[in-house]
């Protein structure tokens, strides 16, 4: 069962979060490239590669497992943007903003496994 990955919501707020994130970990110290840079872009690029790549499985439930390393992936770098701030190495108003966007991927990832769990409790 292909799915369109690109009408989904998440995957759209997710891939512009990855563009972000590269662009606010150009300005890191040049110390941080093995560091900080590189985790925050991994763990960035993670969650739409993904959605994307459970988007392309056949089960519901190997989808199922790729949205849940999606979602960790978004935990893990809402804890870096968290750092960051308090490293100094980004402003309060660029963190806020990082900060709502993987709230929102957090959330919106929550729902779509609950929905997808559901279905297959349901399907038996």
């Amino acid at each position: 069962m292909s799915r369109d990955y690109k009408k989904l919501k998440v995957w759209e707020v997710s891939h512009n979060l990855v563009i972000k994130v590269y662009k606010v970990t150009k300005k890191f110290p040049q110390s941080e490239w093995l560091g900080l840079i590189s985790q925050m872009r991994r763990s960035a690029v993670s969650i739409p590669a993904n959605i994307v790549e459970g988007a392309g499985r056949k089960s519901q439930k190997e989808y199922l497992h790729f949205l849940q390393t999606a979602l960790s992936s978004a935990n893990e770098l809402d804890y870096y943007i968290y750092l960051v701030k308090e490293l100094e190495f980004i402003q309060n108003e660029t963190y806020e903003e990082l900060k709502k966007d993987t709230q929102q991927i957090i959330k919106m990832l929550q729902g779509l496994i609950y929905r997808i769990n559901k279905d297959l409790i349901a399907d038996g």
